[in-house]
């Protein structure tokens, strides 16, 4: 009970602090005579050293609300200070000569006056807030030194058993003074005949209240069953409302009963105070329960972890039973606080809630250790299974040390109270039971909100093993930090300190950025760049393609205003945010030095993307040639184009290869010109291949007529008459596909006319021909390499034209 007040007390300030902060003003005005003499007092109180912690704490919540106001206050009047100053600036600086005019003079000194007054404020809020400061530290560390002097004090050693009979005593006289409460209101005339007329109340709630607890689980599953038949079945979304259901139906019966007990009147103030305590027991519990199900159900899609060593009931029960022990020792902690038992007999009713408690985190820790299967083969059921316990992936990662630290405790805080050290026990003892307790409620909300992610997507249990759920779970995370911290013993005020700083934010440069700025100009800038992208979209999609710019132009204005996009929206952001970069500029300008070296390369890169984007020598869907290699321009990007080749590969290449190396564009001059090399066999008539030739070409749809095609008798090759066919075509993209069609129709024609194509031809000389004239013994003829006859089109040059994005053969 105690922690979750504490957790709620936390809650709490942090909420405070938010308002505080939003509802703050430059209109509050502070009292310094009531700051000076709360901090005289706040003195005299740390050198006197005898205040209580309640005392301290209030002491300390005093000082940090002015120093909230301090802070605050530091910032008053800075608008008004920083348009005097650019106005000062606007002036110049003095003379030294004091040749200046007394006009400007006068205004100077006005101007310096007034900038001086401005700044008093901010002045002595400075000086207060540090000395408001300098005060809660000092309390802190009181604080703390007495939280670590009372943790390692030796008290009472609990299995003296002298001390048994008297704690014993202690005990049976509290039941005896909350019998004796009941019994003096039963007595009392005015009490009794109330609690008379309140029975039929009474018995209504009682009745009202068991029905809720003894048929809240069967209620609660019909209306999972009903919840179910909306869909989403398989993504545990529906299961964790049910299981919530049947906590929370069986906690207003609980309500019910101990409201029809408060109705009699019938109890005093020991009465009332256990009342209390059975509702706060009532949802520990109920909570652990709760927890035990969601994460050990017999059911395995909904269990979170269902390999154990144990069968998953045992399991469960010994999660309840955590629960029992932390409702013993609060009730323990009542009874104590109620009859003010003395230290001894506290020591010895805390020693067997300690003893048991231990035992029953060594024994869950140890039942829940994941089985190890000899064979790691993966069956279909626990292909399957997996989707359930993914949510605990983050999770599984830390609960080995987690347990190895939980055996730890829970062998050493019995050793640990049995000599004595009862505060160190009970420090190590239920924070660690609450904090596998908060893992395990950190666990079943992520899976539960990585439902509602795979329910709303439609990915279902697959979503257990996306990003969404990774992310969850490390906001997750970091949300439960603060409550563990507070379940091992820190300070709500220490927490408050952390998140006052926290919102204070860093210095840099001489600018303070605060968390708030920080989100306001991630807020911002999100939007700017939706907006960006959006507009980017209507532009490609809707206006750009009913104009006459051709596809590269039109990606160029679309990529240029994502980054004019881009840049409106940082500089919005940033003055929104209220951020002073005139502040960082000295630091911005010395960072550009060091990372000027590092990333010159990338900027020359950026600038070159930049210059592509403007001049555009370069467009998506170019064919280029640069660095030896040929392609299509498939993507033009801040740093590097992605071309690709007519092998289909990606090649990346720096930008500033495109503005400092050689660029061969065949897109922007579509026409270019293609040589076919020809061999004709010696005899042929030459006039007439070349009439032959230069008909072929004519009549060839793809080449222009001006100029026209041109033939060439190169001269008399060793084995043939070399001619060259030189076409000028419509586009050059489609040179692989002309050489091929007016390689096929010289082919025809050569036939047609008796032209030989002739192939190569060698002539041998025997120096030593009588040598023949010997019969040698036969032997085994070696293995000749067979012979291949040249195809008339190997003679022919590759001028590089043969590949083009209209070749067959490019692909």
């Amino acid at each position: 009970m105690t922690f979750l007040i504490r957790l709620l007390t936390v809650l709490s300030l942090v909420l405070w602090a938010g308002l505080s902060a939003a509802q703050t003003t430059s209109s509050d005005v502070i009292d310094q005579a009531a700051w000076q003499a709360l901090a005289d007092r706040a003195e005299a109180t740390l050198d006197a050293g005898r205040a209580s912690d309640e005392a301290l704490e209030d002491l300390r919540a005093e000082i940090a609300d002015y120093r909230q106001r301090f802070a605050d206050a530091r910032d008053e009047n800075a608008a008004r200070i920083a348009s005097l100053q650019s106005q000062l600036d606007a002036l110049g600086p003095e003379p030294e000569d004091g040749s200046e005019s007394e006009t400007v003079a006068a205004t100077r000194d006005q101007m310096e006056a007034r900038l001086q007054e401005l700044r008093a404020p901010s002045v002595v809020a400075e000086a207060a807030y540090t000395e408001a400061n300098g005060l809660v530290a000092e309390i802190d560390s009181m604080l703390r030194s007495r939280q670590t002097e009372a943790l390692f004090t030796r008290g009472p050693v609990p299995i003296n058993p002298v001390l048994l009979p008297a704690a014993l005593g202690e005990l049976a006289q509290f039941v005896d003074d909350l019998a004796s409460e009941t019994e003096r209101a039963l007595k009392n005339e005015v009490t009794r005949s109330q609690a008379v007329s309140a029975i039929p109340i009474a018995l209504f709630l009682v009745v009202l209240g068991l029905g809720c607890i003894l048929r809240g689980r069967r209620l609660a599953g019909r209306l999972g069953d009903y919840l179910r038949s909306f869909g989403g079945a398989g993504s545990g979304v529906w299961s964790f409302v049910v299981s919530l259901g049947r906590i929370i139906i069986p906690l207003i019966g609980v309500v019910l009963i101990l409201t029809a007990l408060k109705v009699t009147q019938l109890t005093g103030m020991r009465g009332n105070a256990v009342i209390d305590g059975v509702m706060h027991w009532s949802v520990i519990m109920l909570c652990f329960g709760w927890l035990g199900e969601r994460l050990f159900d017999s059911d395995d899609e909904d269990g979170l972890l269902p390999n154990t060593q144990r069968s998953k009931a045992e399991v469960r029960a010994t999660v309840w039973s955590l629960a029992i022990v932390l409702v013993l020792k609060d009730a323990a902690d009542l009874v104590i606080r109620l009859d003010r038992i003395g230290t001894e007999s506290a020591a010895v009713i805390h020693f067997p809630i300690i003893i048991l408690g231990a035992i029953i985190l060594y024994r869950l820790v140890s039942i829940t250790r994941p089985v190890k299967s000899a064979e790691p083969v993966e069956t279909p059921d626990e292909a399957e299974a997996p989707a359930a316990s993914q949510a605990m992936g983050s999770l599984s990662r830390i609960m080995p040390p987690v347990r190895t630290i939980a055996q730890i405790i829970a062998i050493a805080a019995p050793l640990a109270a049995a000599a004595g050290y009862m505060n160190a026990a009970e420090a190590a003892l239920y924070p660690m039971i609450w904090t596998l307790a908060i893992f395990a409620l950190a666990a079943v909300l992520q899976r539960f909100i990585t439902g509602i992610y795979g329910y709303a997507t439609g990915q279902g249990d697959g979503a257990m093993d996306s990003l969404f759920a990774v992310l969850v779970g490390f906001v997750l995370a970091a949300i439960c930090l603060p409550f563990i911290a507070l379940a091992w013993g820190v300070r709500d005020s220490d927490l408050g300190e952390l998140w006052s700083r926290f919102l204070e934010g860093v210095s840099v440069g001489g600018t303070r950025i605060s968390p708030v700025d920080f989100l306001t100009f991630l807020v911002i800038f999100g939007v700017g760049y939706g907006l960006t992208r959006l507009l980017q979209g209507a532009l490609k999609s809707s206006l750009l393609p009913k104009t006459q710019i051709d596809v590269g132009g039109q990606n160029a204005i679309v990529s240029g205003t994502g980054y004019i996009g881009l840049f409106l929206a940082a500089l919005i952001a940033v003055t929104s945010a209220g951020i002073n970069l005139s502040s960082l500029a000295i630091v911005a300008g010395a960072l550009s030095v060091g990372i000027g070296f590092g990333l010159q390369t990338i900027v020359s890169n950026f600038v070159s993307g930049i210059i592509l984007l403007i001049e555009r020598p370069v467009s998506e869907g170019d064919w280029i040639e640069v660095a030896g290699t040929m392609g299509i321009v498939k993507d033009i990007s801040v740093r590097a184009t992605r071309i690709e080749t007519f092998d289909r590969t990606d090649v990346i290449v720096p930008n500033s290869d495109l503005i400092s190396g050689a660029v061969t564009n065949y897109t922007r001059t579509p026409t270019g010109r293609v040589i076919i090399n020809v061999g004709v066999a010696y005899g042929s008539d030459t006039k007439k291949v070349a009439q032959i030739l230069q008909e072929i070409a004519e009549d060839h749809p793809m080449v222009v007529a001006r100029p026209a095609p041109f033939i060439v008798f190169q001269g008399f090759g060793a084995d043939s008459l070399d001619f060259e066919v030189r076409v000028i075509i419509r586009d050059v993209s489609w040179g692989l596909s002309v050489r091929t069609e007016i390689n096929h129709a010289i082919a025809e024609r050569f036939v047609e006319e008796g032209i030989e194509i002739p192939f190569a031809q060698r002539d041998i000389w025997l120096r030593n021909p009588e040598a023949l004239a010997e019969v040698p013994k036969p032997a085994p003829a070696p293995m000749q390499p067979p012979q291949r006859e040249l195809d008339p089109g190997e003679d022919g040059a590759d001028d590089g034209l043969d590949e083009g994005p209209g070749n067959p053969q490019s692909a």
